[in-house]
């Protein structure tokens, strides 16, 4: 009763969009999704786009790479993506970057594109006041505010200053406002503790997040950082944490590696989710920045449809590893990009030799089985949005 008091507080327009854009037209779009998929089509359920790699803070681990003047969607490329996926039945789109709120024009797509939900992935030191009202008005976004650890490590991890300050601030500001408002953490050895800890829920749940995003630490980008990466045990602690806390803590708490059976999988294997860069590249998910197509070459759904090197991505994947490859294999990544004649779309030139020789790492398909106890999350999981967070 917690959650949906807290969810209940929010403004009413929010509400109604959360439930019928997010809710109704997406469980539709899901089972759009599902249909196409038995009957071999490629287009994913969600897509996030990253609109800008532009960013405020450098983040360890962060993938992405700025190659001096920032690369950046053009507003009638985002148009288009958006476009082609409501013609799919796909009404729900992540929107990352770098960091979103340096895109000028941001607005514009939410006002634009009033009949779908956007989430809003966000360090949150911009979000100020006057954001998050106009955000209120658009009614179709939730923020989603990164929280990657206390006074002490924050500033370390995101390479910033009173960054821990700051977030906490934007998440007041975000539930001021009476938004649906979403925390994330990507979980890593400095930060392990304190996310999972009860201090920590808590103190999210009573700022009036209605949901809390746990992430797994993938090392990668010019800043990788292999050391916080967690252990196979630490991973299943993670993984306990949460199956637990579902029932436990006022808040929803969301992963997107584990199914309601506790089984791990790949949302860009599953071709649930994929990823459309800044410059317009189509990649298999985030961290994975080799790429075949752009939407610039024409219409999207075509470009999955016909997309050999996306297709045997899902083939390979599914049949190698329930994790993430760039945990566990990133030499393999080379091998594929080779094999495919991929580009390199990371901006770093020494990406593939860089992988090659990169450790590996455990990833959430290191972790025990641990069946969802909760069954509306199971059911949540089994039948309808598992797949949002394809981001982490």
């Amino acid at each position: 009763m917690g959650v949906l008091n807290q969810l209940l507080k929010s403004d009413k327009k929010c509400l109604y969009k959360f439930a019928y854009n997010f809710g109704i037209k997406g469980a539709i779009g899901f089972a759009k999704y599902s249909k196409r998929k038995k009957n071999g089509k490629a287009f994913p359920a969600f897509q996030f786009i990253s609109i800008t790699d532009d960013c405020n803070l450098k983040c360890q681990g962060c993938w992405v790479t700025k190659n001096g003047k920032a690369t950046r969607l053009e507003p009638e490329q985002i148009d288009h993506i958006i476009k082609e996926g409501k013609k799919q039945g796909s009404y729900f789109y992540g929107i990352l970057g770098g960091e979103p709120l340096m895109y000028k024009g941001l607005l514009d797509i939410f006002r634009k594109h009033k009949d779908c939900y956007f989430q809003l992935f966000t360090n949150g030191t911009l979000l100020n006041d006057a954001i998050a009202k106009e955000l209120r008005k658009c009614a179709n976004v939730t923020p989603l505010i990164s929280f990657e650890g206390d006074e002490n490590v924050a500033d370390i991890r995101r390479g910033g200053d009173s960054v821990y300050n700051r977030t906490v601030s934007a998440i007041e500001t975000s539930v001021q406002n009476k938004l649906i408002t979403g925390v994330a953490i990507s979980v890593c050895k400095s930060n392990i503790d304190m996310a999972l800890s009860d201090d920590f829920v808590n103190l999210v749940t009573n700022k009036g997040a209605i949901y809390l995003w746990y992430y797994i630490y993938r090392p990668s980008g010019e800043n990788p950082q292999y050391e916080l990466a967690l252990s196979s045990e630490e991973i299943q602690r993670l993984r306990q944490f949460m199956v637990d806390g579902r029932k436990k803590y006022n808040i929803v708490i969301v992963d997107s590696y584990w199914n309601g059976d506790g089984e791990p999988f790949c949302p860009a294997a599953e071709g649930l989710s994929h990823h459309i860069n800044p410059a317009g590249y189509i990649e298999p998910c985030p961290v994975l920045q080799i790429a075949c197509e752009n939407v610039k070459d024409g219409n999207i759904s075509e470009l999955y449809e016909k997309s050999e090197f996306l297709r045997d991505f899902r083939h390979q994947i599914q049949a190698k590893t329930k994790g993430c490859v760039l945990m566990e294999d990133p030499e393999w990544i080379k091998l594929f990009a080779e094999k495919h004649h991929a580009l390199n779309t990371s901006n770093r030139q020494d990406l593939l030799e860089k992988l090659a020789a990169s450790p590996t790492v455990c990833s959430h398909g290191s972790c025990k089985i641990i069946p969802e106890k909760s069954r509306m999350y199971r059911f949540a999981k089994n039948r309808a949005f598992f797949g949002l967070g394809a981001y982490g």
